[in-house]
């Protein structure tokens, strides 16, 4: 099973122990509204223009969001387990997905006391994906971006005159990159850093 099937499976497992009024990272959000924001963003077409949190659109998905929240949790966590409606392209390339599932599941772990996990199969499947993700979520960035995985191998992801070094393990850096608190470390000048803190980093 590839390792996105594996985090949407155990995301539902813990949304199921948790139950809908649980907290997560993700500000205003409990489970609940974390539940409904991964059903429409599979299940709704229309809500793709919105995903990204900004203009008319993303009032639009927001309530969308809103509407599946009133639905009932059980239903929403058990339509979230079975994947995507088989007419939609994601259900055939779970890799594509794997920095949604990781990201919200460790909203949802880590707001409710979990540590970091060690896990060899899940950081190489986030470190495939960081070839992609890394340079999305630092495009706008002010300097040149390194990625440092904790087994040696990197990947400049931005260009720069100036750069910063972003290391730890896979799922450490997507957390930092996505704007989560993380086990990752951030290295370079002071002048690169004070570039980097005031660039906009993620989507």
């Amino acid at each position: 099973m590839h390792p996105s099937l594996r985090e949407r499976a155990a995301l539902c497992d813990l949304f199921e122990q948790l139950g809908p009024d649980a907290p997560t990272r993700c500000e205003g959000w409990r489970t609940t509204e974390l539940a409904a924001h991964l059903h429409t963003r599979e299940h709704r077409l229309d809500a793709g223009p919105g995903l990204l949190g900004r203009g008319p659109f993303a009032r639009y998905t927001a309530k969308l969001e809103a509407k599946a929240a009133e639905r009932p949790y059980a239903q929403l966590v058990s339509e979230l387990r079975d994947g995507p409606p088989r007419q939609w392209f994601g259900r055939y390339v779970p890799a594509g997905d794997i920095h949604e599932w990781f990201v919200h599941h460790e909203d949802v772990r880590r707001a409710n006391g979990e540590l970091p996990r060690l896990d060899d199969d899940l950081d190489e499947a986030l470190w495939v994906a960081l070839g992609r993700w890394g340079k999305i979520l630092t495009r706008k960035a002010d300097v040149g971006v390194e990625l440092v995985a904790h087994d040696g191998r990197s990947r400049q992801v931005k260009d720069g005159d100036e750069s910063v070094t972003l290391r730890g393990r896979p799922g450490e850096i997507m957390l930092a990159l996505f704007g989560r608190e993380s086990a990752s470390t951030l290295e370079g000048s002071d002048a690169a850093l004070a570039k980097y803190h005031a660039s906009t980093i993620g989507l």
